[in-house]
C-alpha cells in the first residue's frame, strides 16, 4: 500500500525497485579498496544505501557475503528476521526509535540470512555492506532448496518470507 509519504521518500531520494524487494539507492560506494579475507576480488571498502519498505512489500530471505548494518531513520519500524547459515534458528528483531523492545540499528553478519518487512505504514531504512557490496555476493534462499525445506520445518511464517 503506497502512503503519499512513501511516494514523497521514493520521488525525493530518487529509489529504485530492488531484486529482494522495496525500493533503494545506493548513496555511497567508497573509492578505497579492500582484499577480503575470503579470497573473493578486491571490493570497495564500503557501500550504503537507502532502502524502502512499504505495507504489504518484504525484503525476501537472502544473504550477502558481507557484514550488513542495517540503520532505521524513519516509519513505524521494521521486523528483521536473521538466521545463521545452516537456517537452523530465526531471530526476529524489532528496528525503529529507541525503545524496550526495539533498537535503531543491527548488524547482520557475513553470511546471515536475512529477510525483513515494514510494521507499519512503511520504514525508511540504510544499509552499509563492509567490504563493500557486489551482487556477485548475493544470494536468495529461494535458490536453496535444502536450506528452504529446512526454514519451512523450522519456521513456516518466517518461510512466507522466501
Amino acid at each position: 500500500m503506497t502512503t503519499a509519504r512513501a511516494e514523497q521518500l521514493r520521488a525525493t531520494l530518487r529509489l529504485e525497485p530492488h531484486p529482494e524487494g522495496g525500493h533503494f539507492r545506493e548513496i555511497y560506494r567508497s573509492a578505497d579498496r579492500v582484499q577480503p579475507a575470503d579470497g573473493r576480488p578486491l571490493r570497495n571498502a564500503v557501500t550504503t544505501i537507502f532502502f524502502l519498505l512499504q505495507a504489504g512489500e518484504q525484503s525476501r530471505w537472502h544473504r550477502v557475503t558481507s557484514d550488513e548494518v542495517w540503520h532505521y531513520y524513519e516509519g513505524e519500524g521494521l521486523e528483521l528476521l536473521v538466521a545463521p547459515p545452516t537456517m537452523d534458528r530465526v531471530a526476529r528483531l524489532v528496528l525503529g526509535p529507541v525503545g524496550d523492545a526495539q533498537r535503531p540499528v543491527f548488524t547482520v553478519p557475513a553470511h546471515w540470512w536475512q529477510a525483513a518487512r515494514p510494521l507499519g505504514r512503511h520504514a525508511l531504512m540504510g544499509c552499509t555492506v563492509g567490504p563493500g557490496f557486489d551482487f556477485a555476493d548475493f544470494s536468495f534462499l529461494r535458490d536453496d532448496e535444502t536450506l528452504s525445506q529446512r526454514l519451512r520445518a523450522i519456521d513456516a511464517p518466517a518461510a512466507a518470507l522466501i
